[in-house]
């Protein structure tokens, strides 16, 4: 196995396209559409995916025919990077175009495929990961909800837990065993269903986080009918398929531009220019995104050859977490020039509400004991 991140040019096109999606966020700023946050990307805000979809920033590398546009990864990667670093609320469309459209074009139907994806791309419909259980977090081949066939179908039950937007969203991709567990073949025997949250059966609470937002959720399933038209790839193989969906939530540049947003309030509030040590430190965080920023355009572009860089992405994502956990805490001992200004209270309060969420930042897409596991794994070292 060999580790590279090599360095590569964005295209003509993404340049341009880039300009295309800084002038859209300055009209929906200038019309009072958001406020910049951190962790934008967990912002559920279905107005603002609305104008996303309508602006053509949703599905951009997908079929024309579900609503795409074939345009590139590399193409995909700049947009996502200007909403992130704009702190745009981008969250109600964000797990539908990183990896639940793709996972459904890869292995869904084409009943599922005409179903789901054009009102993905429209910024119409949304979706979650339905992955995590009591129980089951980290050890995905322990998940217990199950699925049972019958006449035309699936009959599912079970409950998820920590499903971001799950008590808003449209859409589930869900794991499921579909037979019963052999431990001499943990990850056999589990299935992926693409399940519409609305059916019957299906129950949903919103879980409020330490911060006072409710961003997930738990959501319990009683019999929920599902047609054999959503199984994903084959019953048996969902092992497979969740682990290479995985690869989509791990290699974003939201793995280290959560708290771009906060970075930039602070040179807005003015650091004083007197401090060696805010220089310092300061000048650290840009270093730091600068080499994960370069690190993500690479893994963009193995992604766009049809590679799969599962172990770049999980290095990425360990060492993204890393820095958006340490960057509020250093900014907390930045002096400023006037704590009077009103860019300072922005900073703030935005500061206040970063450090509280950061507690969740290594959670989120897989702890880092799991990602090192996974890197030693890939590497040969273990």
């Amino acid at each position: 196995m060999s580790l590279a991140f090599e360095s590569v040019e964005l295209p003509a096109a993404a340049i341009e396209l880039r300009h295309k999606v800084r002038a859209f966020l300055a009209e929906q700023r200038a019309a009072g559409a958001y406020v910049p946050r951190c962790s934008g990307w967990t912002i559920f805000d279905r107005a603002f995916t609305r104008a996303c979809g309508q602006a053509g920033f949703i599905g951009l590398s997908w079929p024309r025919r579900w609503g795409g546009q074939e345009r590139s990864t590399l193409e995909r990667y700049v947009v996502v990077e200007e909403l992130l670093a704009a702190g745009a609320p981008v969250g109600a469309h964000w797990i539908a175009d990183r990896q639940s459209g793709p996972q459904i074009l890869r292995h869904g139907s084409v009943a599922l495929q005409e179903a789901v994806l054009p009102g993905i791309a429209r910024g119409e419909l949304t979706c979650a990961i339905g992955m995590s259980e009591p129980g089951s977090g980290s050890d995905l081949a322990s998940v217990r909800s199950r699925g049972d066939r019958v006449d035309g179908g699936w009959k599912l039950n079970g409950r998820k837990i920590w499903t971001t937007g799950g008590h808003l969203a449209d859409y589930m991709i869900g794991l499921f065993r579909t037979d019963p567990p052999d431990t001499s073949k943990r990850h056999a025997g589990l299935t992926q269903f693409a399940i519409d949250l609305n059916a019957p059966g299906v129950t949903r609470r919103a879980i409020r986080n330490i911060s006072g937002r409710e961003d997930f959720s738990e959501i319990t399933f009683d019999d929920v009918f599902v047609p054999d038209t959503h199984v994903l790839g084959e019953p048996g193989d969902g092992w497979r398929l969740v682990t290479g969906e995985l690869a989509y939530e791990r290699s974003g540049p939201e793995r280290f531009l959560s708290v771009f947003p906060l970075l930039v309030e602070c040179l807005q509030a003015k650091p004083r220019s007197d401090s060696p040590a805010a220089l310092a430190e300061i000048g650290r965080a840009v270093a730091h995104l600068a080499a994960l920023r370069r690190m993500a355009i690479s893994v963009a572009a193995k992604l766009d050859a049809g590679q799969d860089p599962a172990t770049e992405a999980a290095l990425m994502k360990d060492l993204g977490n890393a820095l958006e956990r340490e960057i509020p805490e250093r900014l907390r001992g930045i002096a400023l020039q006037s704590h009077e200004t009103p860019e300072a209270a922005v900073f703030r309060a935005l500061l206040a509400d970063t450090v509280v969420d950061a507690t969740s930042y290594t959670l989120r897409g897989g702890t880092p004991e799991v990602l090192r596991g996974m890197i030693a794994r890939g590497l040969g070292l273990r």
